[in-house]
């Protein structure tokens, strides 16, 4: 019985192995591009490609530079803790007004820590202190539905690096993540008047009072 031919069967593996590419690459052509890129976190390829293909991305941009511009994003935290105190709660008192003038928009909230610690913990640690906001949050009168599930970047993106206790670390941050699909203002492209709906609204012309006290034109 003759025996296989070596080169003949690292040819056909090769071959199989390049069918199965293809089918793989082939496949990709139906699905969203950054597909294969997809971390699974916030600004992800697929979900920037997305937004940037449907026209939100840009207005994404500009709304979160006015939310960070109009109110405070970022809270702070006592040393290994997640309780919020006054400053912490008058801070997430404002987000919660700023966020319920825009009904069309989601959240997301970031959790951090201070070096201080292992990494597990600290990871756990930064969880729980974006809970405790989306949940405050919450009680303010913010649908739960929009606000994404929260993260944790535990001690991995620290305001300062030092190996010691820092109360800028310990910290959540509030940011726009995209638009509530099915709404109204979405289906129809509106994003413009989503993000200068208050500059609109100021610069309407209001009646002026005459010396009499009686409203008129000047």
């Amino acid at each position: 019985m003759a025996r296989p031919n070596k080169s003949l069967l690292a040819a056909v593996s090769l071959l199989a192995l390049s069918a199965c590419s293809d089918r793989t690459i082939f496949s990709s052509w139906h699905q969203p591009a950054g597909e294969f890129l997809d971390e699974g976190q916030f600004g992800n390829p697929t979900m920037n490609n997305m937004q940037i293909q449907n026209g939100e991305k840009p207005f994404l941009i500009d709304l979160n530079k006015r939310f960070s511009q109009e109110v405070p994003s970022t809270i702070t935290f006592d040393f290994n803790s997640a309780r919020l105190d006054s400053q912490a709660m008058a801070i997430l008192q404002q987000q919660a007004r700023w966020i319920r003038q825009f009904p069309e928009v989601r959240f997301k909230v970031f959790g951090h820590a201070d070096l201080v610690g292992s990494d597990a913990y600290n990871k756990r640690l930064g969880q729980r202190r974006a809970n405790t906001v989306v949940a405050y949050l919450s009680e303010l009168g913010v649908s739960r539905s929009r606000l994404e599930a929260v993260v944790s970047f535990g001690e991995n993106q620290p305001v300062i690096f030092t190996q010691n206790r820092e109360r800028q670390n310990r910290r959540t941050v509030t940011e726009v993540s995209g638009f509530v699909q099915g709404h109204p203002t979405v289906m129809n492209g509106k994003y413009a008047e989503v993000i200068f709906r208050e500059y609109v609204e100021s610069a309407t012309e209001t009646p002026s009072l005459n010396q009499t006290g009686v409203a008129g034109t000047e």
